[in-house]
């Protein structure tokens, strides 16, 4: 699997965590191997092994300077290319920096976010091309935090929509899940499509005269993308702003995951406006006074989330605030990495089968010496998520096909 991810450009970092030039490196765990970030004087990111090739010492306690990175320890210094540029301890004449080489991967920045290509040079595809990198900066929101668990549990966890009416449900004491609003269907009906990026996943709920469609994307190998347009309880108004979003949970090694999450406004006239975004993100729990520094989140699994058992018992299905958290403390209380021989999967569960079947196709196509469904942007450029009430008995493809078109 670590060679199918190869073959695909992975989120690195945030572009703000390398806010100005000659500005401070920064660690980056990606894919198993430790990395140093940096933005070197003309403004590119680099991204470099952590250690110097000299004696080892780690290069995020280098000095970021005139072009390059210096390591503090006897001075040699690097490009972003990782070219040595000088050996100080070296006599002037010396040709040895000549021979003296940092690995090094490409990067490249869009819809706020560092992206870098781990693979093999002549497999490298055209950099990522999803809706919110196009989208104006002031329409896009991007945030990141991470969890203790393998990248599949929380993929999986984004791919379930099932669960969202069971553990998110906000009045415990409605178990009828009459909270969906006087929807005659609360377990969806689900199909799940087979695209050549991933999957087109569509829950449909029937509503008195209407139906209510929600159409999930998988663009592989680890990004969800959803609609957030139809109110979703009974009295809700639609959204101030119409927005699309979801998550790429990245592996930084086996046990632990960085997970970024984009909004978006669809509409061209509705700007995403500070405000909406960070209402977003504190209603999932990762406002800025929800996170550590690290990106992990303040409620974790060492104060067990905080959960609060009297309004566990009287308010809220889990007793935990922030439904991203609810989704944390349930994958990572999984174990780092589950043990799937021992599940029961259901009818709801088609998302994740599907999922798991294209990830071990992937395996056998990087194998065979063919690139995997996904990694050219061409096959995901045009994809977008929908969230919509329309008339019942009409078909819900034809009537949303130009919904489902991306058009920034």
């Amino acid at each position: 699997m670590g060679n199918v991810f190869r073959r695909y450009w992975m989120p690195a970092a945030l572009s703000s965590e390398l806010p100005e030039p000659d500005g401070a490196p920064v660690r980056v765990r990606l894919l198993g191997e430790d990395l140093i970030a940096f933005r070197d004087s003309d403004g590119k990111v680099g991204l470099v092994e952590a250690f110097c090739p000299h004696r080892r010492a780690p290069l995020f306690f280098g000095r970021n300077e005139h072009g390059g990175l210096r390591c503090v320890y006897h001075g040699w210094k690097f490009d972003r290319t990782g070219k040595c540029t000088d050996l100080p301890t070296e006599p002037p004449d010396s040709t040895y920096k000549d021979k003296i080489r940092l690995d090094c991967y490409p990067t490249w920045e869009g819809g706020g976010v560092v992206w870098a290509y781990l693979g093999p040079p002549e497999t490298m595809p055209s950099p990522p091309d999803f809706e919110f990198i196009r989208a104006a900066p002031n329409h896009a929101f991007m945030s990141k935090s991470i969890q203790d668990c393998n990248y599949l549990q929380a993929l999986e966890g984004g791919l379930d929509s099932a669960h969202a009416q069971i553990m998110h449900v906000p009045n415990i004491g409605d178990n009828s899940l009459a909270w969906l609003g006087d929807y005659e269907q609360t377990v969806p009906q689900l199909t799940v499509e087979k695209t050549d990026y991933g999957f087109s996943y569509s829950g449909i709920r029937a509503k008195s005269g209407q139906q209510w469609v929600r159409i999930y994307q998988y663009i592989m190998p680890v990004t969800q993308m959803r609609g957030r347009i139809a109110p979703l309880r009974r009295g809700d108004a639609p959204p101030k702003i119409p927005t699309i979003c979801g998550h790429l949970w990245v592996p930084m090694d086996d046990v632990t995951t960085a997970v970024y999450n984009f909004i978006y406004s669809y509409d061209s006239a509705t700007p995403m406006t500070p405000e909406f975004a960070m209402e977003n993100e504190i209603a999932d729990g990762r406002g800025p006074d929800e996170l550590l520094p690290d990106f992990r989140l303040k409620r974790n699994m060492a104060n067990d989330y905080l959960i609060d058992r009297e309004v566990q018992r009287t308010r809220s299905f889990t007793g935990i605030a922030g439904v991203n958290t609810q989704d944390v403390a349930l994958q990572e209380g999984m174990g780092r990495i589950l043990d799937r021989s021992k599940e029961h999967l259901g009818s709801t569960d088609r998302a994740i089968t599907t999922m798991r079947q294209l990830l071990l196709e992937a395996t056998h196509m990087v194998e065979a010496g063919q690139m995997p469904r996904g990694a050219h942007p061409e096959s995901y450029r045009g994809v977008r998520a929908v969230d919509h009430l329309i008339p019942e008995g009409q078909d819900w493809r034809e009537a949303l096909k130009e919904e489902l078109r991306a058009r920034f």
